[in-house]
């Protein structure tokens, strides 16, 4: 079912990501009394979701894991208003107002978009992926699984979304062979069980793509396991594999970015697009930490408030 809003259900703010800075950016912006909106992916898809332990969070003794701390923030700012949905986004449209933001599921509206979707994004492509873009690989499985149907199909990654993404796959395609190029899949034990005993999956650890194979459209993929390597026949592969790249794709460039891609911002999170901030590690800067993120949502979210309610300087009760 479409998630197209009408005028009258524009979110003041939009929050893409729901690690330390969009969480805290998100109960920031609800407590200020916006109507938030929080697109994220899942809490074990960032960085900080991944931690086994945290002992450096202020007010959080630890150790805690990354993920019961990032449920933490995002259950406080649940307690204020805060909406949260789990969804990829594959497109923004930041220069218009207002803002646009498309998913897999419909387009959502806001009047102010804070951009927290981290850095880890992919470094590269793999030979051959770019030029068959569309002609066999995709990265939306809700989107392009009913192109796929009765036909062999990869998915190569090791996180909640890869799984999700080939379980949907698994509904249309006559085969999925899901590839994780690691010993192990960072996944939660329920999602990874229901995977591996799901009849149209095979798992192959420790197995990376090497070259996706196809002169006008995916035919094959040239994959590597333990030291030997082989053709296989697929008509379609989903690289959903991360690297250490800002999350930036879907702005399609509509923003500032800085050396590697980073977006770039002044003191008040502010992005080169009045009404879109961004916070966390998806921003130039030379630390990463939960905290450092955590308090650049918070200094977004003020931000945000300004720009939607046409003020000069932030409230005088922020804080209390």
């Amino acid at each position: 079912m479409s998630a197209i809003l009408g005028k009258e259900e524009v979110y003041e703010v939009i929050v893409i990501g729901g690690g330390p800075a969009g969480a805290t950016a998100a109960l920031y912006a609800a407590r200020a009394g916006l109507r938030t909106l929080v697109l994220d992916k899942g809490v074990y898809e960032g960085a900080a979701g991944r931690a086994q332990r945290i002992e450096n969070f202020p007010g959080v003794p630890g150790p805690i894991s990354g993920a019961e701390l990032v449920r933490r923030i995002q259950e406080q700012a649940q307690s204020f208003g805060a909406e949260f949905r789990k969804e990829k986004v594959l497109q923004a449209e930041v220069l218009r107002d207002p803002k646009e933001v498309w998913t897999a599921s419909g387009t959502y509206q806001a009047k102010a978009l804070i951009v927290a979707t981290g850095a880890m994004g992919r470094n590269q492509f793999l030979p051959g992926e770019e030029r068959l873009i569309g002609r066999g690989v995709s990265y939306c499985a809700a989107c392009d699984a009913p192109f796929f149907r009765g036909a062999v199909v990869a998915v190569a990654g090791n996180t909640g979304e890869a799984v999700e993404e080939a379980l949907s796959l698994a509904k249309f395609a006559a085969r999925v062979l899901f590839l994780v190029p690691s010993t192990n899949a960072l996944v939660p034990p329920e999602l990874w069980e229901e995977l591996k005993g799901h009849p149209n999956v095979e798992v192959r650890i420790s197995t990376r793509i090497l070259e996706i194979v196809g002169k006008e459209k995916v035919e094959a993929i040239r994959v590597a396991t333990k030291g030997s390597e082989e053709i296989i026949p697929v008509a379609g592969v989903f690289p959903l594999l991360q690297g250490t790249a800002p999350v930036v794709d879907f702005l399609g460039g509509q923003v500032r970015l800085g050396e590697g891609g980073c977006v770039q911002v002044d003191e008040g999170m502010r992005t080169s697009v009045p009404g879109v901030f961004a916070a966390g590690d998806v921003c130039c800067k030379r630390f990463r930490q939960a905290v450092i993120a955590a308090a650049e949502g918070c200094v977004a979210a003020v931000s945000a408030e300004v720009y939607v309610r046409g003020r000069s300087s932030p409230r005088a009760d922020w804080g209390r």
